[in-house]
């Protein structure tokens, strides 16, 4: 029998959106389409500068008439700021209910089916005053679960509770970026870290922050770096240390664990059979690999 992992996400918090123009308000703002979330159903999306650079992603679930956003911690004040600035007239409430709520992962193999979900990304259902969610951008990534803090940790599926770096080996596995960590605030752009791929992005919607130049580099081909998994043999390379390909720069780190980490690459050196090296410690190699889900 598989085992079903559970753990707490310390690193995000929970925002309420409710009013009669929450979702309008969204509409304008995020690369999803906000019209697709309900009570069984969230999303993934993302909140860019004009100029289609990366700011803050999060999920969105639908909890009676609120929306709830599960969004990183560390800059919570900051993207409450941020929505509050564009708020203007609109019939809108913005709350911080990390008070009350937490994100709970549960991962392993059949953990969809344990929790009476269709194993589809995106699907969801209430649960423990909360909502209980499919990873809206990659099935394989587990449930995510908005849930009040009374309930502890294991209450909704029968689970084994461990640590948050089993989850954080679990995602770089995946080749799953982490917020901040691995997304570059107002430098990174959807395309080369693969939130398309991960059904952050609705093509079919009307206009967003960003939206123009989103799809421009889409339809125009404009993509020469992708944020991949990275096989890591030796010492660790820090975050934002470069990578190289004999004298070239190749690429730039990001979060790494173990033996995977990610890493921002040039497309030319995504096949390369000769493993990358960082600029900062020549016993360290790097092998890219191109996770399964992607598509370019």
């Amino acid at each position: 029998m598989s085992i079903i992992n559970t753990c707490k996400l310390e690193n995000r918090s929970i925002l309420s959106i409710s009013g009669a123009d929450s979702r309008s308000f969204l509409q304008g703002l995020i690369s999803n389409d906000i019209e697709k979330v309900n009570e069984n159903r969230s999303i993934y999306s993302t909140f860019l500068t004009p100029q289609g650079k990366y700011l803050f992603d999060f999920f969105i679930s639908q909890l009676a008439d609120e929306l709830l956003i599960d969004c990183e911690a560390e800059r919570l004040g900051d993207f409450m700021k941020r929505l509050r600035l564009y708020k203007l007239r609109a019939d809108v409430v913005i709350r911080d209910r990390s008070d009350d709520l937490q994100v709970v992962a549960y991962w392993g193999e059949g953990v969809a089916k344990a929790a009476a979900l269709a194993p589809e990304a995106g699907s969801a259902k209430l649960a423990l005053g909360g909502t209980l969610t499919v990873d809206p951008r990659l099935t394989e990534a587990g449930l995510r679960a908005v849930q009040l803090k009374e309930a502890g940790t294991n209450a909704t599926i029968n689970a084994t509770l461990t640590e948050f770096s089993h989850y954080d080996a679990h995602r770089l596995a995946l080749g799953l970026p982490q917020s901040s960590q691995d997304l570059i605030v107002d430098k990174s752009t959807l395309l080369e870290c693969g939130i398309d791929d991960l059904n952050g992005i609705d093509w079919e919607k009307g206009c967003y922050m960003g939206q123009e130049v989103t799809a421009r580099s889409k339809y125009r081909g404009l993509v020469k770096k992708r944020l991949v998994a990275v096989d890591i043999e030796g010492p660790l390379p820090d975050a934002g240390s470069v990578i190289l390909a004999g004298e070239k720069q190749a690429g730039e780190m990001r979060s790494s664990a173990g033996t995977k980490g990610l890493a921002l690459i040039r497309l030319e050196y995504l096949d390369t059979q000769t493993p990358l090296s960082s600029a900062d410690n020549s016993l360290t190699s790097l092998m890219p690999k191109k996770p399964d889900w992607a598509s370019f």
